[in-house]
């Protein structure tokens, strides 16, 4: 048991003041849009937007996800995701 709880460790995203409320979907879009802002303007390996996409994949369902990389995929996503 303590060899497998060295592997992983379990984090979910922290507190953020632009979304005190309960419901998260919001915090959820915005992180997942932040992330590939980020990469476009920095790269895949800048480890500040990691943090984003651990965000997004701990609040955001995965069907969403899912969902939101299928439309970024044939150009149909919802938002600007341009730096």
């Amino acid at each position: 048991m303590s060899d497998l709880s060295s592997k992983y460790v379990l984090q979910t995203a922290g507190f953020d003041a632009r979304f005190p409320n309960q419901n998260q979907t919001r915090h959820c879009f915005q992180n997942y849009t932040d992330y590939f802002k980020c990469i476009a303007a920095k790269g895949e390996d800048y480890a500040p937007c990691k943090q984003f996409k651990r965000a997004y994949n701990s609040l955001c369902p995965n069907e969403w996800i899912a969902k939101w990389d299928e439309q970024r995929e044939n150009g149909t996503f919802p938002a600007s995701l341009e730096p």
